[in-house]
């Protein structure tokens, strides 16, 4: 009996052992799946992402799209990357194009001090800011985060040419403030729970032209998003419709250049 037992002994040793290899097995697994899908190790953009060159010539022209969602900074596959790597094709050296998480806002100022510093004395004086040639664009989250970092700049002095929002949604993102001084607005009224701001205001309307609201309508017309994971339209259909709108970035993009061209 006493030889019967120390066997068992050893077997229910035995298969504890077992049994803390497989779960240290399975721990290892889902922390690499964790470390995979960056739930565990911090991602995100830095400013050493950045390509333009700073500080910025004289008259050299700015422009920031702001990513919708938690979309990377460079996702190609989303419509504002899309219109910066189509507006950085056109080879023009007066423009450099960036985009930016809409979280990140930071980086975004920290580009644009450095930018426009040119005496790299690390703030912006009179003189530079005065200098500032700025285009804002972004969908989504990132159209409200265009008109925070207005309203942050707006603190710093720093003037903005254009905002532009694209189906933007987010809180405070109704009023423009007065450091910029044009500003136009992209939204559909189809979705069910999803809707942009339907009518931006200007703060002062004395320093700040309301180019447009201009409404989309998704009623009836058909956007391919077939390549949309369904999870990310199942309750925004009509949001993501208006996303992979050619219509709306041809819109977008004749705004900057129109701007472009007023600030040369």
């Amino acid at each position: 009996m006493r030889i019967r037992g120390q066997r068992s002994e050893v077997g229910n040793q035995e298969m504890h052992f077992l049994t803390c290899q497989r779960g240290g097995l399975l721990l290892i697994a889902v922390i690499c799946l964790m470390l995979h899908g960056g739930c565990i190790l911090p991602r995100g953009q830095r400013y050493r992402h950045f390509t333009t060159p700073t500080p910025l010539p004289q008259d050299q022209i700015l422009v920031l799209g702001f990513m919708g969602g938690r979309e990377p900074w460079n996702n190609d596959e989303r419509n504002v990357r899309k219109l910066a790597l189509r507006l950085r094709s056109m080879n023009d050296p007066g423009i450099c194009i960036e985009t930016v998480e809409n979280k990140k806002r930071s980086l975004a100022i920290e580009l644009i001090r450095n930018a426009f510093d040119r005496n790299r004395d690390g703030k912006l004086d009179e003189r530079e800011r005065s200098s500032i040639r700025l285009i804002l664009y972004g969908q989504s989250f990132g159209g409200a985060a265009v008109v925070k970092l207005a309203r942050q700049l707006k603190k710093m002095d720093v003037p903005v040419f254009l905002t532009v929002q694209v189906d933007s949604i987010g809180r405070g993102d109704r009023v423009i403030p007065p450091n910029v001084a044009h500003a136009a607005n992209l939204f559909q009224g189809n979705g069910w729970i999803i809707r942009g701001e339907p009518e931006i205001r200007a703060e002062d309307p004395a320093r700040t032209t309301i180019i447009g609201n201009f409404k989309y309508d998704y009623s009836h017309k058909q956007i391919d998003v077939s390549k949309v994971p369904l999870m990310k339209k199942a309750f925004r259909v009509a949001h993501t419709r208006m996303e992979y709108d050619p219509d709306v970035w041809a819109k977008v993009e004749e705004l900057i250049l129109d701007s472009v061209k007023k600030l040369r």
